[in-house]
């Protein structure tokens, strides 16, 4: 398993560049960002988009020499871009100008996108300083509130990409504020329903413990004072959200206040899908893509 981004950049190096389809390119920010991820070897991208919008941008970006689709119109420009890496003409899909809503009704496609799970969710990879290790926060970006169905669902697709990933028996918790079972909480009853999924063999191989607050989940001496007997805590490599506040806000606050390193996905396609925030600093928007190439199918 991976520790820290300099490891999943070099392995994601060692594959040679993966073609990959960015979806209206006229962005400077991802333009450089595929720049660097270029000049490292990971990437070979197809601009798709508004040529006479590009070409100023890449020849700003330093990114010369990429092949440009002309597409004008935004939101063909996507599907466009989206349907290339349908076609096996490129291995991620990257998020450029679109709107995000835009770039994910492009995804979810029936004919031209990249739709594969029952739902798409969104993968936030930390590496926090001291930790020596990669951890996996879902879903702090695109599903508002999960219910039991959804959350199997989310738990499904990240367990799918870790293994991808090298980590094949991960150890999850399911997050809620404690770890007392309430009828009034669902979070609670959720997380108690996918132990019992697990134990019954309805998912992957995975060690899984919850309800569990965030305390317990990453201090070992945090159970022990709580008396809880855990056998992931302070272990934890998967961390399942109850809602898209819990995640958002939890991982901001690792970013900012931390100074945690960042990467994100979004995971239930066909190929790996780039959607980065104009807030993400370049370093997390080069992780990211250097995940994805880890994730992408094989050539």
């Amino acid at each position: 398993m991976y520790k820290s981004f300099e490891e999943v950049i070099a392995a994601a190096r060692r594959l040679g560049p993966r073609p990959v389809s960015v979806a209206a390119a006229q962005d400077l920010d991802i333009l450089l960002a595929l720049k660097e991820a270029r000049d490292q070897g990971l990437v070979e991208p197809f601009l798709v988009g508004d040529a006479s919008a590009i070409a100023p941008l890449a020849e700003k970006a330093g990114l010369t020499g990429a092949r440009v689709i002309d597409e004008k119109d935004l939101g063909e420009a996507v599907l466009k871009a989206a349907e290339m890496v349908r076609r096996g003409e490129a291995q991620a899909l990257v998020k450029g100008l679109a709107n995000s809503s835009v770039f994910l009704r492009a995804v979810l496609d029936q004919e031209r996108g990249l739709r594969q799970a029952k739902l798409l969710c969104h993968l936030g990879v930390f590496e926090l300083p001291g930790a020596g290790r990669l951890m996996f926060h879902s879903d702090g970006g695109v599903n508002v509130a999960p219910d039991l169905k959804a959350k199997k669902e989310i738990l499904l697709n990240v367990l799918g990409a870790l293994k991808n990933l090298s980590l094949a028996k991960p150890k999850v918790a399911v997050m809620s504020h404690n770890e007392q079972v309430s009828v009034k909480m669902p979070s609670t009853t959720d997380a108690a329903a996918l132990v019992k999924m697990a134990e019954a063999g309805e998912l992957p191989p995975c060690v899984i413990e919850g309800p569990m607050a965030l305390d317990v989940a990453v201090s070992r001496e945090a159970a022990e004072r709580k008396r809880i007997d855990s056998r992931i805590s302070g272990e934890a490599d998967v961390f399942l959200m109850p809602n898209i506040e819990a995640g958002n806000m939890l991982g901001k606050a690792l970013i900012h206040y931390a100074g945690a390193r960042f990467a994100g996905l979004i995971l239930g396609a066909s190929h790996p899908v780039i959607l980065t925030s104009r807030s993400d600093p370049p370093a997390a928007k080069l992780n990211s893509i250097a995940l994805a190439c880890l994730a992408a199918p094989k050539k």
